[in-house]
Formats: structure tokens, C-alpha cells, sequence
């Protein structure tokens, strides 16, 4: 089978899916408008097409229906709807899979009417659409009624993994962090909300526990500044560690440092970073979005709160800080849960499977056309 990946090829999102179809025996092409990195499998193709974003997904169209030509894909699977996928309707190359990936679905067409219609079109002009869960499937389902596949985006269990830590210390930090972009859609001002809740309460209460609570903030963003004077203001910044933006490659040991992982995004249409956490066995609070709530078993592998709402955040930080055997037993269930649900290979096998199905349903379709 050979597939052409359309999207931005420096995405960590667009490099594993096409490492893992190459690695699978898929002759793998990558068009994209954006640099080549140079983290792909020697196996995949790279081409990059003429322009940038965003004026690249309307001029580069001529430059893509010639690569097209050149490359002879059995499918094309865009990914990214909006931008991406327009760029891939002007191609007008069938048989087409479009993959969402969040924002494209859940902002993009609420921005105004012209939005919608764009979103609408790109979708329509797809011969089936996939999805990283069930709630973006429903929320797909408002704007077409294309097929849908479920294909998640899949953990490699084996890179993030369990890291063996010493007996507990009475006195060592306690670490509780979240790996995320500081932009307001992700909820960090939340949690140094909950964070200064927990706080206080634990000062009044247990001091000492207190003095061992750590925040680390991965991830860089817009709100940078204004979340650093939140921290001051809330007067947690000498105990708040804004770590600055991190490769994708470090994270696994990121993670294995934290104690409780925290995800309070305003939306969220999956979370790779919080089932990274669970493959880390490390317990997670997150909020009611849709997808971490659809990836999240609540009081199993961790805990489920309604966003925007920092006291319940507290709450649940404040139980588990408390108890380092809940800690393990929801950090060892999450950690099951991935292997069971989100593994990687699972996810290519998703994958494959969606490719398979638009193919036999582009033949039907082609075969019932006069």
C-alpha cells in the first residue's frame, strides 16, 4: 500500500504515524509546507511543497495534484482538517481519509459563518473522516455525514514507562506538574488556582506536607508572562517552576519526576500528554473536557473534575497528596489502562484498518457511478 501523509511534517503527531506505517511495510510519502525534520524513518519520503501556511493551502494546490501525480498514492490521509484539508479538497484527489485533530473541530467552525462553510466543504469533499475519540466523532458528526474512524493517537508503553523510585522520603518533594502549551484553552491558570488552594489548606493542617509541595509547568505559550504573575500573586511562585518549552524526547523522564499529573483544560479533544502520564504510572487529575474525560476513568486511573472548577481540583490534589497507596494503585491502573486501550501498535492497527475501509468504500462508490 503506499499512502501520501498530507500535514505539518514537524509536528511530533505527523512524524509518528508516518515512522509507524513505515515500519508496518507502507510506502509512506510526506507532503507538507512546512520544514522536513530530520526525526522521520529513512523509509518514509519527504516532499515539501511550494508556499507557507497559510498561504500555502490555497497556492500550493497546483504543486500538490503534480506531486500527487508523481507519487501514484492508493489514498491520501490529510491531517488537520481545516487548513490542511482545504489544501487537500483543491487537490481534488479521491480516494481521500481527512483526520481531525482538535482545534480544527472544535474552534474553528464556531469563528463565524465562512468557517463553518470551509470546515463543511472540506469534510464533504472527503470520502471518510477520522477521529482521535468518540466525543470528536459526535462532534464531527454536526458538520458531515461522512464515515467516521476512531484512530487515537497511540503511547509507545515501552518509551514511557514506570521509572523503578527509591522508599519514600517523609521529607521529599512532592511534585505535582503538567506537560502542556500555556495558552488559555489549557487551563494552567486553573491550576495555580488549585494549586494554591491545596496550599493553603495543607499549611493549616499539615505544614510539613506543605512545605514538600513542588509545581512544574512544562510546556511555553502566549500566557507565559501572565501565568507567572498569577503564580505571585497567588504566592506560589517560590514553589512553582515554569520549565519552558520541552522536546518531545524528554518527556518520558519529565514525567517519571511528578508525583500527580494535572490536566484542567477549558478543551481538550483528546490528551496524548495525560495517557503518557498513566503509562508512567502516574495518577492524573483532569478536567471534564471531552476528551480527557472520554480517556480518563474516574476514580480508577484518576480523577475526573468539572473544568474551571480549581476548589474540586484541589480536592482530589489534596487525596492524593495525602496518600501515597492511592497514588500507586491509580497510577498502576492508568498504566494498565493504556496498555489495554491506547497502545501504539493498537493505534497503527486503527489506522490501517481506516485506510482499508475508505479504500472498499471508494470502490463500492466508484462502481455504483454511471
Amino acid at each position: 500500500m503506499r499512502i501520501a501523509l498530507l500535514g505539518p511534517a514537524h509536528s511530533i503527531h505527523t512524524i509518528r504515524w508516518a515512522n509507524g506505517l513505515a515500519q508496518r511495510g507502507v510506502d509512506t510519502h510526506v507532503l507538507s509546507l512546512t520544514r522536513q525534520d530530520n526525526a522521520y524513518d529513512p523509509r518514509v519520503s519527504l516532499h515539501q511543497l511550494p508556499w507557507g501556511s497559510p498561504q500555502g493551502y490555497l497556492l500550493a494546490a497546483p504543486a500538490l495534484r503534480s506531486t500527487l501525480r508523481r507519487i501514484r498514492p492508493d489514498l491520501l490521509n490529510t491531517h488537520y482538517a481545516t487548513g490542511y484539508g482545504t489544501l487537500a479538497r483543491l487537490s481534488g484527489f479521491s480516494p481521500a481519509l481527512l483526520s481531525a485533530w482538535g482545534s480544527d473541530i472544535y474552534a474553528f467552525p464556531y469563528k463565524s459563518r465562512l468557517h463553518r462553510h470551509v470546515l463543511r466543504g472540506n469534510l464533504n469533499q472527503a470520502t471518510a473522516v477520522a477521529v482521535t475519540g468518540q466525543a470528536m466523532a459526535r462532534q464531527v458528526r454536526h458538520f458531515t455525514d461522512k464515515p467516521v474512524h476512531i484512530t487515537p493517537f497511540g503511547i509507545d508503553t515501552e518509551q514511557f514507562s514506570p521509572a523503578p523510585k527509591p522508599a519514600a522520603d517523609a521529607g521529599a518533594p512532592i511534585v505535582i506538574g503538567t506537560v502542556k502549551g500555556l495558552e488559555t484553552t489549557y487551563g494552567i491558570d486553573i491550576l495555580l488556582q488549585a494549586f494554591a488552594i491545596l496550599v493553603a489548606s495543607l499549611a493549616a493542617e499539615s505544614p510539613g506536607t506543605a512545605a514538600q509541595l513542588t509545581l512544574k509547568i512544562y510546556g511555553s505559550g502566549s500566557q507565559a508572562q501572565a501565568l507567572q504573575a498569577q503564580a505571585a500573586e497567588l504566592g506560589i511562585a517560590d514553589r512553582t517552576h515554569f520549565m519552558g518549552h520541552i522536546a518531545h524526547r524528554d518527556v518520558p523522564a519529565a514525567l517519571r519526576d511528578l508525583d500527580i499529573y494535572v490536566a484542567l483544560s477549558r478543551m481538550d479533544s483528546f490528551g496524548v500528554a495525560i495517557l503518557e502520564a498513566c503509562a508512567c504510572g502516574i495518577p492524573v487529575v483532569v478536567s471534564d473536557a471531552d476528551g480527557p474525560a472520554e480517556i480518563v476513568v474516574d476514580g480508577s486511573t484518576g480523577y475526573v473534575v468539572p473544568r474551571l472548577d480549581a476548589q474540586a481540583a484541589a480536592q482530589r490534589l489534596r487525596e492524593l497528596v495525602l496518600d501515597i497507596g492511592l497514588r500507586q494503585r491509580l497510577g498502576a491502573a492508568g498504566r494498565a489502562h493504556v496498555q489495554m486501550h491506547y497502545s501504539w501498535q493498537a493505534s497503527l492497527d486503527s489506522m490501517l484498518g481506516a485506510y482499508q475501509n475508505t479504500l472498499r468504500q471508494y470502490s463500492v462508490t466508484q462502481a455504483g457511478t454511471p
